[in-house]
């Protein structure tokens, strides 16, 4: 077996072993039944030590891709599929009114009740937390700032921070002026700002099929109105769909995951990206582009923002920190285009300004560094989770059940077996204090009854492993 390890490589030494691994039973040089070189042989082949090839070959059994057998050594499994590939679902004919806050209520209790397996919430920062390293952040601002760090902040945000963002878009080569980023109390709110400044109440706003919950319960408290367009599961938005749409119905703004998409996990490369941006420009439609899972990606690139390809100030860019580094921080930002001075005044209004220590122990944390190397880490462990849910749910769930294949992010899209509805998997999962997200949740047509959202991005256990196991069981064929 000849290995090659790339210790520069940000993958951690033993994923690339068993990444490696992988690439072998994919490539055939590895079969089904094949006894896999011991520890110390693969060891002394690929030069790192036994501890992490031991490390490697654990992943890849609880990935259920090998097997150990008592003084008999590590065998590669038969390589299981349940037909699991997930399709795009038909495109909606009309504009619906949305009424989903009574099922959000249910789902937000269920994911809060006490002692619960959070597999309901997407919070994949959760699967490597970075609070030692904001508490020592934190502690350092409060030492040099004292009372002032704890004082109102500036009404669109603390400088510092914002020409961190600003020099963050120079890598993707788009020039943003400080001023021009919008400092927002999580992404949720950098979201209905934009909604507020290019829709107003009875407006259709275009949405991904399925979307975030969290999109459509605002689209509902402003009195619009949602027009579904189907995502492809591998890569997004299918701009015919969306062209058909454009003509068919008077939209007003259309509001996309740009990059990783919540919560089929597809990504959309820059160049269907970039037709995108240039079609709404032809109508002259504001694109919200939700941003907020783009460092999250597990591809070899992050996707440019749709931001990049505009020509006419009409991208409103949303992103925050809740996935990537802290939830409870409460730390978003919006770039508004031509709209900036009106998403100035609606900022204002809403909620005068986002804490201030939050802001400054955040520019600290980018600044030092460790919020690029946490990511580049957060990465790792989120596709090995990935990778471990995927195998747990082939291994428990019945035939028939689809899967996604997130490219980024830190969720599943589960399809149950037709006669399954979510929303009783979701009831029934609450009384072994298991959480998860119904289908049902993320279209305001009834779609996906039969589908849920699995997370994890979690602080992998046995717990989690026994939940998604409980959960398979509940499943009827």
């Amino acid at each position: 077996m000849s290995i090659s390890i790339k210790r520069e490589n940000t993958e951690f030494l033993y994923q690339q072993v068993a990444s490696m691994i992988l690439e072998m039973r994919q490539t055939g040089a590895l079969r089904a039944g094949n006894k896999l070189p011991s520890l110390r042989e693969l060891s002394q082949s690929v030069q790192v030590s036994v501890p992490t090839i031991r490390q490697a070959y654990i992943e890849l059994e609880r990935q259920g891709v090998i097997e150990a057998r008592p003084k008999s050594g590590y065998f590669l499994k038969p390589y299981v599929n349940l037909d699991s590939a997930l399709k795009k679902a038909r495109p909606v004919h009309k504009p619906h009114v949305v009424n989903k806050q009574s099922l959000i209520e249910e789902v937000f209790d269920a994911i809060h009740a006490p002692g619960s397996v959070p597999l309901g919430i997407a919070n994949p920062s959760a699967a490597r937390p970075s609070d030692k390293a904001l508490a020592r952040m934190m502690r350092r601002v409060m030492t040099n700032a004292g009372s002032k760090a704890v004082s109102y902040g500036p009404m669109d945000g603390y400088l510092p921070l914002k020409r961190q963002l600003a020099l963050r878009y120079l890598e993707f080569g788009l020039q943003v002026n400080p001023d021009e980023v919008l400092i927002t109390n999580g992404g949720q709110e950098a979201i209905a700002i934009a909604l507020k400044c290019v829709a107003q109440a009875g407006d259709v706003i275009a949405v991904e099929s399925p979307t975030f919950f969290g999109v459509l319960e605002l689209i509902e408290s402003l009195g619009m109105m949602a027009l579904e367009i189907p995502l492809c599961p591998d890569h997004g938005i299918e701009i015919n769909d969306l062209t058909t749409a454009l003509d068919k119905h008077p939209v007003k703004a259309c509001l996309f995951s740009s990059s990783i998409s919540n919560p089929l996990g597809s990504f959309m490369s820059d160049a269907r990206r970039a037709e995108l941006v240039a079609l709404l420009e032809t109508h002259d439609i504001p694109l919200i582009e939700d941003d907020v899972y783009g460092d999250l990606y597990f591809t070899e690139q992050r996707a440019t923002p749709a931001k990049c390809y505009e020509t006419k100030g009409m991208v409103l860019t949303c992103s925050s920190f809740s996935k990537t580094a802290a939830p409870g921080y409460r730390i978003g930002w919006l770039l508004a285009g031509k709209y900036q001075a009106h998403a100035r005044r609606i900022k204002r209004a809403l909620s005068c300004s986002s804490p201030l220590i939050n802001q400054w122990t955040l520019s600290e944390f980018i600044a030092s560094g460790e919020y690029d190397r946490n990511i580049r880490a957060l990465r790792q462990v989120l596709k090995c989770y990935k990778q471990r849910a995927i195998a747990l749910v082939q291994e428990s769930f019945p035939p028939g059940t689809r899967i996604s294949d997130p490219q980024g992010g830190g969720v599943l899209w589960i399809e149950l077996p037709s006669g399954n509805d979510g929303s009783e998997l979701f009831h029934r999962a609450i009384e072994h204090n298991i959480s998860i997200a119904p289908g049902a949740l993320f279209s305001c047509t009834n779609k996906y009854k039969n589908c849920i959202r699995l997370s994890f991005g979690v602080q992998w256990s046995e717990s989690i492993e026994n939940s998604i196991r409980r959960l398979g069981s509940m499943v009827t064929v």
